[in-house]
């Protein structure tokens, strides 16, 4: 599943970023990699997310939340 088809408050584990290089490079420095825990936090008419990464909150666009793999974490 992508990123942006999540729900709100859930917990997920990335398996994957499907991104450009130079995004993916941007997004692997802020934390966002395979196995990283993240959560949903809110979502955005216009399909931008924030989530919950490592302890900080991210703003991502709808593509770039579009290009990440994610399952729903085990409790």
């Amino acid at each position: 599943m992508k990123l942006n088809e999540g729900e709100i408050g859930k917990n997920y584990v990335v398996t994957g970023v499907l991104a450009e290089k130079r995004v993916a490079r941007r997004l692997e420095a802020l934390g966002v990699n395979q196995q990283t825990p993240v959560i949903i936090l809110n979502k955005k008419g216009s399909g931008s997310l924030i989530i919950k990464v490592r302890g900080t909150r991210l703003a991502l666009g709808r593509q770039i939340a579009e290009g990440i793999a994610v399952k729903e974490a085990k409790k």
